[in-house]
């Protein structure tokens, strides 16, 4: 039986991190799994698998793993690893130096929007995605100057980006930081958006039907990072997760997991020290120190907690 064989027999199935190392020692991969045994075992299946993978098999000399208690715990610590040991063969979480943050501009000669490295006034972000933000910037070029009107906008589809006068560009400008704002206002445009294309689908014009509608879906991911993480990141929240026998709490705030205890028995009176503990313990909680690395890290713990039954989310 190969060193590899003997390594793949030993891991056990339960939930955390494995690396992938060559035969120099350097980790090549890490990757996380709700069971280790069986997703690292498929590696070595005879299986289909990506041309990337194929590549990685044949440099994987050693295996190594730490088991976590749960995969919220699998997926956090993987996230820590791959920004610290940046593997070759990983490609997502390890370059969040590449985010980006959009910005409302204050030139009437430039589109009214633009992508920025770095937090600038009027900026929005940050994002990983850039090119739907790039095509959500060329597509809204169409529909400027949008105005608000009491509760909606009001604009026209050009063919071609019309110039805007100063005054057009001011209220354009305007208009924008309240859309990136507040959910509210995104969400009225979302909604004016989709009639838009309706109507357009049903005078057959489907080439403008599909830009409405890619316009809505670029609006849908913006939302989700803009609004949806705020949620996260203002308010306390309390989880209970079975582990083995017993139960495993987590206290989060400020997006952050600030405390976490494993109970064989979990009582009320136990849950209620838990929670004093928790807000004791976020009152030192500061800002955080890097918030395109913290993009990742908020992305699974609002992911994570989506997933989880109700009854598993406490407060």
């Amino acid at each position: 039986m190969s060193h590899l064989e003997k390594k793949l027999n030993q891991i056990p199935s339960l939930p955390g991190i494995y690396k992938m190392l060559d035969s120099t020692g350097q980790i090549i991969y890490v990757g996380k799994s709700i069971c280790l045994k069986k997703r690292v075992k498929s590696y070595f299946t005879k299986s289909p698998k990506q041309p990337k993978i194929e590549r990685m098999i044949f440099f994987i000399d050693d295996i190594d793993y730490i088991i976590t208690d749960t995969h919220l715990e699998a997926r956090l610590l993987e996230c820590q690893l791959i920004k610290e040991l940046k593997p070759y063969f990983n490609s997502q979480m390890k370059n969040d130096r590449r985010y980006f943050y959009l910005k409302v501009t204050h030139s009437s000669h430039s589109k009214g929007l633009s992508i920025v490295p770095e937090r600038e006034d009027h900026t929005f972000g940050p994002f990983r995605r850039k090119h739907i933000i790039q095509s959500l910037i060329d597509m809204l070029t169409h529909l400027f100057p949008i105005v608000q009107d009491n509760n909606r906008f009001n604009f026209q589809y050009h063919t071609l980006p019309e110039m805007m006068s100063p005054e057009d560009f001011l209220k354009n400008r305007q208009t924008l930081i309240q859309i990136f704002s507040e959910d509210t206002k995104l969400n009225c445009l979302s909604n004016q958006l989709e009639i838009c294309m309706n109507k357009e689908s049903a005078l057959y014009n489907y080439e403008r039907a599909t830009t409405y509608r890619d316009l809505i879906r670029s609006l849908a991911y913006i939302s989700h990072i803009l609004h949806d993480y705020k949620d996260l990141t203002t308010r306390d929240i309390l989880l209970k997760i079975p582990v083995g026998d017993g139960e495993k709490l987590f206290f989060i705030s400020k997006g952050r997991i600030v405390l976490k205890k494993y109970f064989p028995v979990l009582t009320p009176a136990a849950i209620d020290a838990f929670l004093a503990e928790g807000c004791r313990k976020k009152a030192a909680v500061g800002p955080v120190p890097d918030e395109k690395a913290a993009v990742d890290f908020q992305n699974i713990l609002f992911s994570e907690i989506q997933a989880l039954p109700d009854e598993w989310i406490l407060k």
